[in-house]
């Protein structure tokens, strides 16, 4: 049996997946905590990833890490991080990100250039937030690197050079992922971000190795996290895949560049040679954890709650944008609830969490649709919030569409495992596993899916009052 190990550097924790290279069977499964927090160390993670991968790597032939998209690690010339790493939901480079999509030429001249509309999320916008409120730290910054780079190196022996693949680089501000070869960094773009150049990584295939541990396992490129999701799901084209984490993300596979100059679907790359577009949301499973907590329950007894309820949640409805928004673009938004009255039950309170976050990932699914012109064939969902018995009854009516549930796993890293046996073999595409245990749930009956409508358009008044 060959084994390789797949990493999953996520915000809230390192999963480490040892799996069998041949069929995709996971061995064996370990994690490790990180910091809370939208700032925090980057060497937390070095730590967690020798916690939960250093027992398996002695038994793997290839590993790699896939991680949370955006991050800024900014380094010094010693490779000592300068200030703690922001992350993707850090939304205080929300004002960099207008003013360098500004310098571009507006949105559609910046979505042509990288892509994507630039908001507070990406790593150039990070970049500028330091050149202007830490500029002695900004002065230092000798090389800029994204969190799954940054673990990457730490996995690989001494002296490695950093490297990067397109799918996460294109999450920067400053990659082309349209260019010739792969794409291409964009330095006079990095360089307008912080003020001055600053290295960056080199970008490998995504079936590269890309460099070896100190005990010669092959190191691959890896990717982020949303790409490494897509490889361990084995997204084909027609898929669009729901997921529901600390962000919701609806994101598909397809062959052609995505440059959305509304901001709403990002253009990034995949971890292969196509496109991952993805629409966004800040808020996702931690509208649950929110409901849970004000109401005194678990998450099993939020579900039952939510059940006693009906449609509609008795009038109420929700603006789940507790920590900002980014679909749509609002960094600076605040929770809205509407409809309140002495009336409303627990029950309702409950209900209106689940409709409010599955309204939220149906806008995000409609806008993807509606940018790549492409409804989808099928629509898998993931995460762990899709457990909940509530979420899943409510969730093909809300988003229109039979809804597949595929058997829980740690996707990220099974991808990034996956890429690590492409690597490993050698060849023109990653292995073929077998996605096994999918539960599908087909569209209720037309009566149910008038109910649904009709929270949606509540949902929609709210949102554009």
């Amino acid at each position: 049996m060959t084994l390789v190990l797949g990493v999953d550097s996520s915000t809230q924790s390192t999963k480490a997946v040892l799996v069998d290279a041949d069929d995709g069977t996971v061995v064996e499964t370990r994690t490790a905590a990180h910091p809370p927090g939208t700032e925090v160390d980057p060497r937390a993670w070095l730590s967690a990833y020798d916690d939960a991968a250093g027992p398996l790597l002695d038994r793997a032939e290839a590993v790699s890490v896939a991680g949370q998209q955006h991050g800024m690690v900014a380094l010094d010339a010693d490779g000592v991080p300068v200030r703690d790493a922001l992350l993707w939901n850090d939304t205080r480079s929300a004002g960099a990100a207008r003013d360098l999509v500004e310098e571009m030429g507006g949105p559609q001249a910046c979505a042509d250039a990288v892509g994507s509309v630039l908001v507070a999320s990406f790593t150039a916008a990070k970049l500028r937030w330091l050149r202007d409120h830490e500029p002695d730290a900004a002065a230092r910054v000798a090389r800029v690197l994204l969190p799954h780079d940054y673990v990457s190196v730490h996995a690989s022996a001494p002296g490695t050079r950093a490297f990067t693949d397109r799918g996460d680089a294109s999450g920067t501000g400053y990659f082309d992922a349209t260019a010739p070869g792969g794409g291409e960094w964009r330095l006079d773009l990095l360089k307008g971000a912080l003020g001055h150049e600053a290295a960056v990584p080199e970008v490998v295939p995504g079936g590269s190795a890309a460099g070896a541990t100190g005990s010669g396992a092959v190191v691959a490129g890896g990717t982020g996290d949303n790409m490494g999701g897509a490889l361990g799901m084995a997204l084909e084209p027609g898929d669009v895949l729901v997921s529901i984490g600390t962000s919701g993300v609806v994101s598909s596979v397809v062959p052609d560049p995505v440059a959305d100059g509304s901001g709403a679907v990002t253009g990034f790359a995949d971890a292969q040679s196509g496109f991952l577009p993805m629409a966004t949301t800040m808020n996702a499973a931690g509208i649950l954890d929110l409901q849970a907590r004000w109401l005194g329950v678990d998450h099993a007894g939020l579900a039952a709650l939510a059940a006693e309820s009906e449609w509609g949640a008795g009038g109420v409805s929700v603006l789940p944008y507790y920590g900002g928004e980014r679909t749509p673009n609002r960094p600076d938004a605040v929770g809205t609830w509407h409809g309140l009255s002495p009336r409303t039950t627990r029950a309702d309170l409950a209900r209106a969490a689940f409709e409010a976050l599955l309204c939220s990932l149906a806008d995000a699914l409609d806008v993807l649709a509606a940018t790549t012109g492409h409804r989808p064939t099928r629509l898998l969902m993931v995460g762990g919030a899709t457990k909940s018995p509530a979420l899943r009854a409510m969730a093909p009516a809300l988003l229109g569409h039979a809804v597949a549930f595929p058997a829980p796993g740690e996707y990220v890293a099974l991808g990034a495992a996956r890429q690590a046996a492409w690597a490993l073999a050698s060849t023109d595409a990653p292995p073929t596993w077998a996605r096994t245990g999918l539960e599908e749930l087909p569209l209720p009956a037309q009566d149910e899916l008038d109910r649904a409508a009709e929270v949606r358009s509540a949902y929609a008044a709210l949102r554009d009052a």
